[in-house]
């Protein structure tokens, strides 16, 4: 294949990919009014973000709890000393 070829070949399929995008764009709010209005909401699917967000605040809680009982340790042992 000649290279003017390749290159109008490669141009066409980023300007189909990019025309692709920019619909879909366009047409999210229509497609989000008309899945709310026929009852058809997309449930959101976890991304990595919000899977790394939920571990972590899973361990934040735990580190919290750990350092209350911890401190329940302490507070008891100060005051049944005294």
């Amino acid at each position: 294949m000649n290279r003017h070829f390749q290159d109008t070949l490669y141009y066409l399929k980023r300007a189909g990919e990019t025309a692709r995008k920019g619909v879909s764009e366009e047409l999210a709010p229509v497609e989000k009014r008309v899945r709310g209005l026929t009852g058809r909401e997309r449930e959101p699917e976890p991304g990595r973000v919000e899977a790394v967000r939920e571990r972590v605040a899973g361990e934040a809680n735990a580190a919290v709890g750990d350092v209350r009982e911890a401190v329940g340790r302490r507070r008891s042992r100060d005051t049944g000393s005294q």
